[in-house]
């Protein structure tokens, strides 16, 4: 093989390889870190509750910030897996996340008041922690999107134990941390590309804290039917 056919290979190579989807590893074992499926000791979503015993919010991390591969719980069988698309497993072709991202258990956005019949999404500020994290944080506002005209709202909570502790509101965030609402606005309107999500801005806790109670009586409604 002479020189430039093995750049032409190199160059195919990495084409391939940056790409949004990947193969999982051959060697998958469920709850182990590199492997497509995280088995927790618990459902996922139906195994927690929304809010732990002192009141704070439980967010379940299903991808770490500083992380692009796209993971999320199954709704049936509970386990955090890594999400195919067209047979492949997804990378998100961007910048990595900036935040841990992750769910409310036991919430339901309704499809028929406009959600995406999933669990809220939750916006974890903080050091990144590991998928599968239980988290207790506290609310203090949410970011309004809609993703191809479905209600996509995000949740923004903060990490007990680390530099955002402290703060109480959104305005107290942007004071003291300036750039952070920015950061989720640009990167979560971008993600999946131009104009697929749109932002309608921000809420306080009070909105945050309405749209919480509504998905947790969804939810509820749904497990009495």
């Amino acid at each position: 093989m002479n020189t430039r056919s093995f750049l032409l290979i190199l160059i195919l190579w990495r084409v391939f390889t940056a790409c949004e989807c990947q193969t999982c590893p051959p060697d998958e074992i469920p709850g182990q870190k590199d492997s497509c499926t995280f088995a927790g000791e618990k459902h996922f979503i139906d195994g927690y509750s929304p809010l732990d015993s002192v009141g704070h919010l439980q967010a379940v991390i299903e991808i770490p910030a500083g992380t692009n591969e796209k993971w999320e719980v199954n709704k049936t069988t509970g386990n955090i897996e890594w999400e195919k698309k067209n047979g492949h497993y997804r990378v998100v072709s961007y910048l990595a996340y900036p935040v841990n991202y992750g769910l409310i258990p036991q919430t339901l956005l309704p499809e028929v008041a406009g959600g995406d019949g999933d669990p809220l999404d939750v916006l974890v500020l903080g050091p990144a922690v590991d998928r599968g994290s239980v988290v207790p944080c506290k609310l203090i506002g949410v970011l309004y999107l809609t993703d191809t005209g479905e209600q996509d709202d995000k949740l923004i909570a903060l990490m007990k134990g680390t530099p955002f502790e402290g703060i109480e509101t959104l305005d107290e965030l942007e004071e003291n941390f300036p750039g952070v609402l920015s950061i989720l606005r640009i990167w979560f309107t971008n993600y999946k590309g131009k104009g697929i999500l749109d932002s309608k801005g921000f809420g306080n806790k009070e909105e945050a804290l309405t749209i919480l109670q509504t998905a947790i009586d969804a939810y509820s409604l749904k497990t009495d039917e």
